[in-house]
């Protein structure tokens, strides 16, 4: 999460092996809050950082290659982000990020997507807050499928939103639960999705003061987990469910970022339990 801050001199960028063996870690005082990493087709590193507003584009030792936006300056004018939480890149060099973690069920904050070359140049921006297709209530995550459309988490509506390259809204998709986590495998779009919040009427609703059934996490009946499905056609495959004991106790449980290896085997980034999870699938012949 982008609360805190990895802290001055901590290298918050680490690389395991499949069996969870550290190999090398960096990224010492780049980052002021670093919220969720991509990695694009030449194995560059897009690091998110939220709490600092800029966005960050790595090699595999960590030596900075690009800087996007200014330090711990907010804004949405060109050149400037509020809040990223996370990176996309297209296939033609395109970064789409994700703009807009603040202000959770109310009226605060910036909801958007930005749209820039592979340098860094400003193109567009699209989105506001709100609930109609197009806008957005904490964009949490954001991902690509093989065709080149942009899926986003927009976590507080409990949804994933797609849209084309240029930013047109083509569906949403409420299967998948609440996202926090999302992964697109371009080799045959499966998609993976976690869900860390939902919540209903049984739990705290996470905003004192506000009746049973509504507030920040409401998403009556849906369990907390990771679903997998296809981002062609929107189905779903198989759900892992959040082994936290159900009505769940605490704000966010399960990972709120998640991704899989090339045997299908995922792994899921927990920020409050302060762990990496390993869902090992069992392989069919």
């Amino acid at each position: 999460m982008s609360c805190d801050g990895p802290g001055k001199g901590v290298a918050p960028i680490f690389q395991f092996d499949t069996s969870g063996k550290l190999l090398k870690n960096f990224g010492a005082d780049v980052f002021t809050g670093p919220h969720k990493m991509s990695v694009d087709a030449d194995g560059n590193l897009w690091v998110a950082d939220n709490a600092g507003a800029q966005v960050f584009k790595l090699n595999q030792e960590g030596k900075v290659l690009l800087t996007l936006g200014k330090k711990n300056q907010k804004g949405t004018t060109d050149g400037l982000f509020d809040t990223p939480t996370d990176v996309a890149v297209a296939a033609n060099g395109d970064v789409f990020v994700a703009d807009g973690h603040d202000g959770g069920g109310t009226s605060a904050g910036v909801a958007r997507i930005v749209k820039l070359d592979k340098n860094g140049k400003f193109l567009k921006a699209w989105g506001r807050r709100g609930m109609g297709p197009g806008e957005f209530d904490v964009v949490h995550a954001i991902a690509i499928d093989s065709r080149g459309r942009v899926f986003v988490a927009d976590r507080q509506n409990n949804r994933i939103q797609i849209f084309d390259a240029e930013g047109t809204f083509i569906a949403q998709w409420l299967q998948f639960g609440r996202p926090s986590g999302l992964y697109i495998n371009r080799r045959d779009d499966t998609m993976y999705v976690s869900d860390s919040e939902s919540r209903d009427a049984r739990t705290n609703t996470g905003r004192n003061a506000l009746q049973a059934g509504t507030g920040y996490g409401y998403n009556l009946g849906v369990r907390r987990g990771v679903r997998i499905g296809s981002a062609r056609d929107g189905s779903v495959k198989s759900f892992m469910p959040d082994p936290c004991p159900y009505p769940y106790a605490f704000l966010s449980t399960m990972g709120e970022g998640v991704t899989a290896d090339r045997d299908g085997n995922v792994y899921t980034a927990e920020p409050f339990a302060r762990r990496l999870m390993k869902f090992a699938i069992k392989q069919t012949k």
